[in-house]
């Protein structure tokens, strides 16, 4: 992955010759073979993905929840052909800064997954130029696409929108594959927890697991309300601009307390009710 061009798509994905009966993918279990900050890591991003499909914000077996493990410059994506209620602690893949690969999961003959290449360059851009960010979310979700279609893009019509004092939004360059966007990619996010990938989808970030799948769920749901108001008859309200100040003032990381902190439990343990595989 080190070249700024993808000159072959092909070698970048498998060629799959796949048991016609499709049998349940199993994963050996990682734990107590790698240490406790780097399980903690894949439990949690694992948890992502499974809540993120649960609200509706997944596409099929695309789309990247990646997490750094802490210590280290290395993180974890995903394989490319897994449901994200296939994700589990043990299927993440362990990818350095140079998109590497160091640890890989086992899958049966005939599916030699990989992890997509667009999600090496948008995630491990970010990583590296950002290592007091834990976690990135990339969702191709109805409501975001939308908005992110959008001239005006996230009104602050409600106040789960007005909980982001700004966002960030990055005008589409095409499917991203080449590293030289990555610039671009970053001076647009800046310090923004949000961004909106210009007709392609949302992208949010955290210092923590947490903090990113609070980020994602609120502009998410900011996101369908807006649209759901857009279709009514009628013109939307807007706050003033010292209301809309105040709120995301009131609503910034630190201000009452760190976003997820006090989610994230609850958040386990609903993943646990749901279905626990995903610390496997």
């Amino acid at each position: 992955m080190g070249n700024d061009k993808v000159t072959d798509l092909r070698k970048a994905y498998p060629e799959l010759t796949p048991d016609k009966d499709y049998p349940p993918l199993t994963f050996r279990s990682l734990k107590g073979k790698v240490s406790a900050a780097e399980w903690e890591a894949r439990v949690d991003c694992a948890c992502a993905y499974r809540l993120v499909r649960h609200f509706g914000m997944d596409d099929l077996i695309y789309n990247h929840i990646s997490a750094r493990i802490p210590g280290t410059e290395e993180f974890l994506l995903n394989p490319m052909g897994l449901m994200y209620d296939e994700i589990c602690a043990s299927a993440l893949i362990k990818v350095d800064p140079a998109g590497e690969v160091q640890w890989q999961p086992e899958f049966p003959a005939g599916l030699g997954y990989k992890f997509n290449p667009a999600g090496y360059v948008i995630h491990g851009a970010i990583h590296e130029a950002k290592p007091e960010l834990h976690c990135v979310i990339h969702t191709h979700s109805l409501a975001g696409m939308a908005v992110s279609s959008l001239k005006r893009g996230l009104l602050p019509m409600t106040q789960t929108a007005m909980r982001f004092a700004k966002v960030a939004y990055h005008d589409y360059e095409g499917v991203v594959l080449e590293r030289e966007e990555r610039g671009r990619l970053l001076a647009n996010l800046g310090d923004c927890e949000v961004m909106f990938l210009r007709n392609h989808g949302l992208l949010a970030v955290g210092r923590t697991v947490a903090e990113a799948f609070n980020n994602i769920y609120r502009v998410e749901r900011a996101c369908r309300s807006q649209l759901l108001a857009q279709s009514a008859a009628d013109e939307i309200v807007l706050p003033d601009a010292a209301t809309i100040g105040k709120t995301a003032d009131l609503y910034r990381p630190g201000v009452r307390r760190a976003m997820g902190l006090l989610e994230w439990p609850a958040m386990r343990r609903f993943a646990d009710r749901l279905d626990p595989s995903y610390k496997n």
